[in-house]
């Protein structure tokens, strides 16, 4: 009786419809197959966010309503990118992605969003001059990534934090050029901090490494070190209208 009772309180990991079967490398036709879709899936991309201009990527939860200081703190940041005559970019989803795109897009600012195509919770937000639908989590980054000249990180979950240590690895590496990264929201992630001083403490990362991340709650500090850098590392470099395949700038 006891064993039937156990039994009957664990759930499959997966739901047992069909034969689960692991098996080794697919075949050459699949992995063929596979590659060129993520290689339309670049290209594609590349095409639609070609004139967005400089950009400012604002990562942050989904799941933040609009009532929530969070949200209100990312529509601000929205709205001062907006000022600044750069473009914000966000993973084009609801929560604090909507609050970015927002506040830059109700202040005539451009907004745009690389949205991950998801079996729940994500769908594109209202407030999008343009966005692109990604299949693939690591085609989404890359674009997150390739036209932002600083990163916002706000709270949030686990794609949250993945996108932050990518780009803060890729640049302590010096793999992209030492871009600004904003930690905002000092309580939430009070206990991030402690663990990061404590990667330092025992070595694993250099205490210079802790000068690349600015810790804050406040959005005028916040924008006031992302000036700082792109004033001092950039200038605006105008570009010729021309036309390339049947695209016109």
């Amino acid at each position: 009786m006891e064993a039937t009772q156990i039994k009957k309180k664990i759930s499959p990991i997966i739901p047992r419809k069909e034969p689960i079967y692991l098996e080794g490398p697919k075949s050459r036709g699949y992995e063929l197959k596979f590659a060129w879709s993520v290689f339309t899936q670049f290209i594609k991309a590349f095409r639609k966010f070609h004139f967005v201009g400089p950009c400012i990527t604002v990562f942050g939860s989904a799941r933040f309503k609009e009532d929530h200081p969070y949200y209100q703190a990312a529509v601000e940041f929205g709205k001062r990118i907006a000022e600044s005559g750069l473009t914000t970019m966000t993973g084009g989803g609801p929560g604090i992605m909507e609050a970015a795109n927002k506040g830059a897009y109700e202040n005539d600012g451009m907004s745009i969003g690389a949205n991950i195509i998801l079996p729940f919770e994500q769908h594109g937000n209202p407030y999008l001059h343009e966005y692109f639908n990604f299949e693939h989590f690591f085609v989404r980054k890359t674009v997150l990534t390739k036209y932002s000249y600083a990163f916002i990180i706000l709270p949030g979950g686990f794609g949250t934090l993945d996108e932050f240590f990518e780009i803060l690895t890729l640049v302590q590496t010096k793999s992209v050029t030492q871009f600004p990264i904003v930690l905002y929201g000092r309580q939430y992630h009070e206990k991030l901090w402690d663990y990061i001083l404590s990667m330092k403490d025992e070595g694993t990362i250099s205490a210079e490494d802790l000068d690349l991340i600015l810790y804050t709650d406040d959005v005028d500090e916040a924008m006031d070190h992302i000036h700082k850098y792109i004033d001092s590392n950039y200038k605006i470099k105008p570009r010729k209208e021309r036309w390339w395949l049947f695209e016109k700038r």
